[in-house]
């Protein structure tokens, strides 16, 4: 009998061959379009009768989503996790936010509602797999699953999973990872499927595009306050200490003479953006960090130290680090060399060679042993 597969289908290309490609393999697939963003705005789930959304790009991708599962022949169930979006992904960025970091929803969304919740309802259906169309792929052994970088570097989407654990890899799929996205595209176009040329997603995680700025202030408060340079000199007024990340230029408004302004740090304490001139200012840059709440995927933890590498951000290159646990699931990270805009909030994940080794969130980042104001 053949090993049932229900895969998440979200009316992208990439999903649409993923389905292909386990059909192919043999696989009894059935396929699950998630729900997770209320674009109606329930104003008791948000308790702010002022945040009405009119964007519902969630239906366009329904359809597609039904056009490609009837093209393939396989079934398709609509499910709901809107309220556990809200409560384990949405909520964490809000209150990240709050706290002047820069959170990564997409990596909460897939640990709390792709291959969480997903999973759990997939497991009523009496799967053996749940299958996504991320770039990433897994290999799985006797006792152990270990996630592997997707083959096209620019598609790699292992930054996003790093927060899986053994019970959720050693059930997944990722049917397209050994392929490059044009491929990918490809295999949709000679298959003549609705979704094969339609663009790539953008935006948080299921919430889509839009004026960023605007859609948080939907939400939190603007506490406007002053920009100024380190050593306190005024050079302007910002709209509100969250809407800034470290290493950012646009949307400063700050004009003159010279090089171009960037944030290098946020003081919290006072409500102050602190900007500086030239991209390469010593300030944006630190040699090492501590991040907390770890993942480590794999079964043991290594001992000691550990040379590998590291990604600070999404298509960031590697980073050459040396990394030795603290307490409670945190690791001291120590860079080769200067890294530019190591941001609290964002993930940092690590990596031997191929081997997605897992990550944790950025806490705070150092120079020379004293802490970034950021």
């Amino acid at each position: 009998m053949a090993k049932k597969v229900i895969l998440g289908l979200s009316g992208g290309v990439d999903s649409s061959v993923a389905a292909y490609l386990l059909l192919e393999q043999g696989y009894d697939v059935e396929a699950v379009f998630m729900r997770n963003w209320d674009s109606a705005v329930n104003n008791d789930f948000l308790g702010n009768p002022t945040a009405y959304d009119p964007i519902c790009p969630q239906e366009i991708d329904y359809e597609d989503a039904l056009k490609v599962a009837d093209k393939l022949g396989i079934k398709i169930h609509k499910v709901n996790f809107v309220k556990e979006y809200w409560d384990n992904v949405f909520t964490y960025f809000l209150d990240e936010y709050k706290k002047g970091r820069t959170p990564n929803p997409d990596i909460m969304c897939n640990k709390e509602v792709k291959f969480k919740s997903f999973l759990d309802y997939a497991m009523t259906l009496n799967c053996d797999y749940i299958a996504m169309g991320h770039y990433a792929r897994v290999e799985h052994f006797e006792n152990e699953s270990v996630m592997l970088r997707g083959i096209d570097n620019n598609k790699d989407q292992t930054y996003f999973l790093c927060q899986l654990n053994q019970l959720q890899l050693k059930k997944t799929l990722f049917p397209i990872g050994h392929l490059t996205k044009p491929e990918v595209r490809e295999i949709a176009k000679k298959l003549d499927l609705a979704t094969a040329t339609k663009k790539d997603s953008t935006g948080v995680c299921f919430i889509g595009e839009r004026n960023f700025t605007q859609f948080l202030q939907n939400y939190l408060p603007a506490q406007i306050g002053k920009m100024t340079t380190l050593d306190g000199k005024v050079i302007g007024e910002h709209i509100g200490l969250m809407y800034y990340t470290i290493g950012q230029r646009k949307g400063l408004n700050i004009g003159g003479a010279g090089e171009a302004w960037f944030v290098v740090g946020k003081n919290l304490d006072e409500n102050i953006l602190i900007v500086e001139q030239g991209f390469d200012h010593i300030y944006a840059y630190s040699d090492s960090c501590i991040v907390t709440d770890m993942n480590w995927i794999g079964l043991e933890k290594f001992t000691g130290e550990l040379k590998c590498t590291a990604k600070f951000r999404y298509r960031q290159p590697d980073v050459s680090v040396t990394i030795k646990w603290g307490k409670d699931n945190t690791l001291f990270v120590k860079f080769d060399d200067l890294v530019r805009a190591v941001t609290p909030g964002q993930a940092a994940v690590f990596y031997k060679g191929e081997v997605c080794l897992g990550g944790g969130f950025i806490d705070s980042a150092y120079y020379q042993g004293e802490k970034r104001h950021y």
